[in-house]
């Protein structure tokens, strides 16, 4: 018992590095951007367009993530999702146009969504095992990994270095620790009589309803992170700098409470920490809403971020424990907050061109209301968590 207590507290460890190496990833690619655009000679619509594939891309992946997993087992499935992650970071800076570009970020969101749902459902296994919350800390090291790789983006863009060289370096550096964090997650198997899941398959009844709460968390995430320095900017005309500090505060925010949101998750639960979370995005996005002056404002985003940030992790928790096949719920409630995330930013700006911004964030404020009056949907990640939920054979000892 005490060695295997020891292995998941390892596994707990792994799968950390693995959402940092994988949030990592994206916090790379972002950064370089504008160099990818200048590379493929594309207008700012065209990259519109462009970025508009990885969310394709991962909707369509994501419901192959647990036929994989069945077929390969958990560790050997996410080592290769992950791998295959990495290693499409390279695909964007080397397309030459704009064709190429959308192949290239559809690759890299179906493989960014196929590792994200593995990784998700080993996390959730290793919360049951240990019968504590990890989901919403998980999510913190994500945040800090895409911290991390936009960091090292800016300074290579500060450089004026080659995005391709740039990704290239980055690409083998992450899929190595990524590879070596994989070592050590759980190393799940089906039993012998358990049927493979569809190939591909709608969503269940239960990851539809988390969903839309996850929908609500991630609409007002995307609207946030695109549009609070321009809403600092045009409707409270601060200056550039402290308009894109907002945005970075916002992001900041969410980070700190996702790696600290566990502790608050184990003392009051899932429900009514979602409750008490959508309140506190309710009051930050009315506080966005009515401010006349820039501080108020960013008072009101740095309150959005952290009433949203634990949410999305509480529904993947919620959603591996909601059926019996995790990875199918993970892959639906995945796919949802991928699409809103694809949704919100353009959303925001069609109701602002026709109305304004400050109508605009009503309606992030509106859907905010969806977190407190829906939470209960999160129930299943309230459900009594036993610290062992499969036999002791399922996870090997990975030692000669």
């Amino acid at each position: 018992m005490v060695d295997e207590q020891r292995e998941v507290r390892r596994a707990r460890y792994a799968v950390a590095a693995v959402f940092a190496v994988h949030g990592a990833v994206t916090g790379s690619f972002a950064t370089r951007v504008p160099w990818i655009q200048d590379h493929a000679s594309v207008s700012a619509g065209q990259l519109g367009l462009a970025l508009a594939f990885p969310a394709l891309g991962a909707s369509v992946a994501m419901p192959l993530a647990g036929g994989i997993t069945h077929r390969f087992g958990a560790r050997t499935a996410l080592r290769g999702l992950l791998a295959l992650w990495t290693l499409s970071l390279v695909l964007p800076a080397l397309a030459p146009n704009l064709l190429t570009l959308c192949l290239a970020l559809f690759v890299y969101g179906a493989s960014a969504g196929m590792a994200d749902v593995a990784m998700n459902a080993l996390g959730v296994e290793v919360e049951n095992r240990l019968g504590r919350s990890i989901m919403s800390g998980l999510h913190g090291m994500w945040s800090a990994g895409a911290l991390t790789g936009s960091a090292a983006g800016t300074i290579a863009a500060h450089l004026g270095s080659d995005a391709r060289l740039h990704h290239i370096v980055a690409a083998g550096v992450l899929t190595v620790l990524g590879l070596i964090a994989c070592t050590w997650v759980l190393d799940l198997q089906p039993a012998e009589d358990e049927e493979p899941p569809p190939r591909f398959a709608l969503p269940p009844k239960s990851a539809l309803l988390i969903g839309a709460i996850g929908f609500c968390a991630v609409f007002a995430e995307g609207a946030s992170l695109d549009w609070s320095a321009v809403y600092l900017r045009d409707q409270l005309a601060t200056s550039a700098g402290l308009a894109a500090a907002c945005t970075t505060g916002f992001t900041l925010t969410m980070a700190v409470a996702r790696i600290a949101g566990d502790k608050v998750v184990d003392r009051f639960g899932s429900v009514r920490t979602v409750r008490a979370s959508g309140v506190l995005a309710v009051f930050g996005g009315l506080l966005v809403v009515v401010a006349g002056h820039p501080a108020v404002a960013m008072t009101g985003f740095a309150l959005m971020g952290l009433g949203i940030a634990v949410v999305v992790p509480l529904c993947f928790a919620a959603a591996g424990r909601s059926g019996p096949n995790p990875s199918q719920a993970i892959a639906g409630v995945a796919t949802i907050t991928y699409t809103s995330g694809l949704v919100a930013p353009s959303a925001i700006g069609g109701l602002a061109q026709a109305t304004s911004l400050v109508v605009s964030f009503g309606l992030v404020t509106l859907l905010a209301c969806g977190l407190a009056a829906f939470a209960g949907v999160l129930r299943a990640g309230d459900r009594d968590r036993p610290k062992i939920s499969r036999p002791a054979a399922a996870v090997p000892d990975p030692r000669p």
